[in-house]
Order: structure tokens, then sequence, then C-alpha cells
């Protein structure tokens, strides 16, 4: 972005287009995406349990092997790399050059992805000690024998990946992210095909060659769209093309950042395993709550800021003034929706956790060790989602290193932090040893916080001040307290209802206090919502 501006100082600097619609698509998409995705938990938490077998630990253990895969060449690496480079030249009319450039994109991430499912599918027992060393047994095998399974299925996910990259250069957000969708249904489907009728060791391996034909099937349903995008697409492997080189370039921090933010997951896992049986699968199902405000606010508004962000035509100051304009009204948006979703997670994470998983095999317990795990997520949450957008002003910046720097120091700090926090914490305060898992998500929230505030020290050097008023974050903390009080005093008076009325009950209470809170200060963000809401009833 800085090259481009210091070559087109006589332009007229492109005037900012509004990207709530487009970040409405993308949280519709992943909204559908992500509820079939709890519904997906909700029938594996009762058919596979946590704490009561090894079926569940083994399935979320052995899916995040090959999820590495994913995260380090799908979606995050192609949108700071890919996207940049592809959307500037289809803004300049070059279409035949971009059609090249995701050809070659196209062809290179296959052949790399192709090596390393075979690699990872030989290799799959020597991966275990590294990932859970505190799986044995039959525990072990099965874990081993799962993550050859998944392996073929994170290949096809980085390709859908590619198809997302090209979608969203060209606004087609819906799609890109209602895809998966696909993939949940196909898990959902064996689940309530298979999951009364097999016991839980047979049904976790039905189960992770469900995940393999959804993801084809996400693949598949991008790819006509795509190619009406890319009319004579070829793939090749022409790497010294220069805007593929660029891509290539960009690619290489981003593919480490991934890398580092990945090893920070798979600590957790790693030292997960080394607590009590079924804290690996617990922290695996609070996963899917509490990425959901991350991924519908903190994702959307991200992924539909990016293209815009990349587009910018102008002189320096002119573009720094445009991406501040930008960045600033997403802040905001963000902050509306994932400040409560972090109070809702502290006060009312029983009940969250009861509605969409305590039945069948999943116990009291377990519901009360996923409330600690969410609780400790609510540290971090709104420094996380942030962070994302911050991440994407650089690479729509062409930097893409500066987030890899800090990336690292958040990793060194969760690593550090997330071992004091679940093995000797628990011991030396005299806790039980489960609650070492709501360590793990508290760590990485001071973690998250540190490297949101480095991330938006430097950009405020480079392009002015950003970030939320304060007065604007204690309007809106003050509103999801108050929701939160009002929510816990009827949750104590209606517990004995059943469990989904009860959720409806306490969450519907939370939800309408908290706008009405919003709406009575006079937040401009629980009008436009309001509005919204109006003009499509």
């Amino acid at each position: 972005m800085t090259a481009t501006a210091s070559t087109s100082r006589t332009s007229v600097p492109t005037k900012p287009r509004g990207t709530g619609g487009a970040a409405a698509l993308v949280a519709a998409g992943i909204l559908a995406s992500r509820l079939l995705g709890v519904v997906r938990q909700s029938l594996m938490a009762r058919y596979l349990g946590a704490t009561t077998g090894i079926a569940a630990d083994a399935f979320m253990a052995a899916f995040k092997i090959p999820n590495l895969l994913q995260n380090l060449f799908g979606e995050g690496a192609l949108s700071a790399s890919f996207i940049p480079v592809y959307t500037n030249l289809v803004a300049r009319g070059e279409r035949e050059e971009a059609n090249r450039v995701a050809g070659a994109v196209a062809a290179i991430l296959a052949l790399v992805t192709a090596g390393l499912v075979l690699l990872g599918v030989l290799l799959a027992p020597y991966l275990i000690p590294v990932i859970a060393p505190g799986f044995t047994g039959a525990k072990r095998e099965l874990t081993v024998t799962l993550t050859r399974v998944f392996f073929p299925g994170a290949g096809l996910f980085v390709l859908s990946a590619w198809c997302l990259g090209v979608l969203n250069s060209h606004r087609r957000f819906f799609l890109s992210y209602a895809a998966p969708v696909l993939w949940n249904v196909a898990m959902i489907a064996a689940l309530l095909g298979f999951g009364g009728r097999q016991e839980r060791i047979p049904l976790a391996i039905t189960l992770a060659w469900a995940s393999v034909v959804g993801a084809g099937l996400q693949f598949l349903v991008q790819l006509p769209t795509v190619l009406r995008l890319l009319p004579g697409l070829r793939l090749s492997l022409d790497h010294r093309r220069a805007n593929v080189r660029r891509v290539l370039t960009n690619f290489t921090p981003v593919f480490f950042s991934r890398g580092i933010v990945q090893v920070s997951a798979y600590v957790d896992q790693l030292l997960a395993s080394l607590l009590p049986q079924g804290m690996v699968a617990l922290l695996g199902y609070a996963v899917t709550i509490y990425t959901l405000p991350v991924s519908l606010f903190g994702i959307s508004i991200s992924a539909a800021e990016l293209p815009e962000m990349s587009s910018v035509v102008g002189t320096e100051s002119e573009t720094a003034a445009m991406l501040r304009t930008r960045l600033n009204a997403g802040l905001r948006r963000i902050a509306f929706f994932v400040i409560p979703s972090a109070a809702a997670f502290f006060a009312l994470g029983d009940v969250i956790a009861e509605v969409l998983f305590q039945s069948g095999r999943f116990t009291r317990t377990d519901t009360i060790y996923t409330w600690g795990i969410l609780a400790g997520s609510a540290v971090g949450l709104l420094a996380s989602t942030l962070g994302r957008l911050y991440s994407s002003t650089y690479y729509a910046l062409h930097d893409t290193r500066t987030p890899l720097r800090f990336a690292i120091v958040r990793v060194i700090l969760t690593t550090v932090l997330g071992y004091l926090f679940a093995i000797p914490l628990p011991r030396i305060v005299g806790v039980d040893t489960h609650w070492g898992a709501a360590g793990l998500t508290v760590s990485a929230g001071i973690a998250g916080w540190i490297e949101f505030l480095l991330l938006r020290s430097r950009l405020n050097r480079r392009i002015g001040s950003t970030g939320l008023p304060g007065s604007y974050v204690a309007m809106l903390w003050a509103s999801a307290v108050a929701a939160a009080i009002v929510a816990v005093l009827i949750h104590r008076g209606v517990g004995s209802l059943h469990r989904l009325l009860l959720g409806a009950v306490v969450l519907g209470a939370f939800a309408g206090v908290y706008g009405a809170m919003t709406l009575a200060l006079r937040i401009p963000e629980a009008r436009a919502l309001l509005n919204r809401v109006n003009a499509r009833r």
C-alpha cells in the first residue's frame, strides 16, 4: 500500500466505501456455519461425552494436528498475502494478470499441500508424542488412527481457502463463509445416523471420515463461482512471475506468523493432555463457543475491510487518513458486540454450556468446568478480536512482518504463563487440577492484550492515532455488566426450567437489557443495528 501510494500522488484518492453490508454478509455466512458447528459439537458432547471416555479427547487432539496444515496454508495466510496483490490487480483493471496470479497460487498451493498431506499420513505415529504427550495406550492409538483420516480433509480445506481468497477479492463474501455449512452438515448427518448405533470409538472414526467428505463438499460448492470469476484460468507453477513472487514473499512471514500462533494452540493442547481425562475435549467444546464472537465480529469485519483497505489509492497522507477512518469505525463495531460476549462468558458461562452441551454423556460437572474455561477466555476476548482488524490493516499496507514479531511475543508469553497457570498454580492454591484448563485461557488472554497493545502502538506511529474512546468502552461495559446482573438474578429465580427454555429466558433477558441500555445511552452502533433489523422487517 505504501508503495502504491508513493507512485500515485497525482491520482484521485478512492472514496471510502462502507463495509457494513459486506461485513453483514460475512457474518451471515459465519453465523450459519457456526450455528451448525454448535449443533455438531452439541451432538458430539451427547454421544462422545468428555470426562467419561477416551473418544472425545482423542478426536479433539487428532483434529488439531492436521488442522495445523489448514491454518498455516489456509484462510489467514492467503488473506494476508494473496488478497492484497490480487485485489490491487483487479482494481487497476489488469484482469488477465490477476487470473494468471490466481492460477499460479492455486497450483503451487495444491502441490505443496499434497506433499504435506502424504507426510502427515505417514508420520502420524510420531506426531502424537509431540502434541499430546499425556496420551498413552488405547487413547494414543485411536488418536493416530483419527489423525491419518483427518489429513486429506485438511488438504481440501486449504484449497477451499484459495477459493475464499478469490471470492472475497470480488466481494462475494456470503458463499465463501457459508461453505463450511456443508462440512458441518456432513458431520451432523453422521452423528444422527450412527450416534445411537455405534460405540464411542467406532463413532469417532466414522465422524472423522464424515469430516473428510464435508471438506470436499465445502471446496466443491465454491468452485463453480470461482471458475466463473476466473475465465480461462490456467494452472501453472510460474513462481518467477513478479506478482506471484510478491504473493510468495508476503506469504513467508505470514506462514511463520500463523505457525507461531498455532504453536500457542498446540501448547494449550499439550498442557491439557497432562491434565485429568476429558480436559482436551472440554477445551475443544469451549473453543467452539468463545471463537463464535471472534468469528462473527472480528473475522467478518476484518475480512470485509481487507479488500477495501487494499484498494485505497492516494497520497501517503490521504491513504493514512482513510485507513484511520476505516479502522476506527471497525473497532467500534467489533467492541459493541464483543464486550457483551465477554461479560456473558464470565457471568453466564454455565447457562451457555448447559444449553448447548449438557445431555447424554456430557455431565453437569463437565458443564461447570466448561464455564471456567469460558470465563478465562473472557479475559482476552476483546483484545484478540480487535487485534485481527489491526493485523488486517498491516496486511493492507503489505506489512506482514510486524504482526509476525508481535505474534512471537504473544506465543512466548502464552507458553510461559500457560504452564504456570495450568500446572503448578492449581496445586499451589489448592484447587482441583481440572481447573488448570481455565488457567490456559486466562494466560492466553493476558498475552493477547500485550500483543494488541503492541500492534496498536506501532500502527499509530505509522498512520496516526487509532483506537477506541475510553468513554465509549466504559458505556459498553456498564451496559454489559447491568445486563449480566439482571440475567444472573433471573437465572436464580427460574433455574428449574428445562435447559433450552432456561437459555432462551436468561440469555434473551441479557440481550434485551444490553440493547435497551446502549440505546438509552445513544450509542450509534445500537441505533444502526436497530435500524437494520427494522429495515429487514
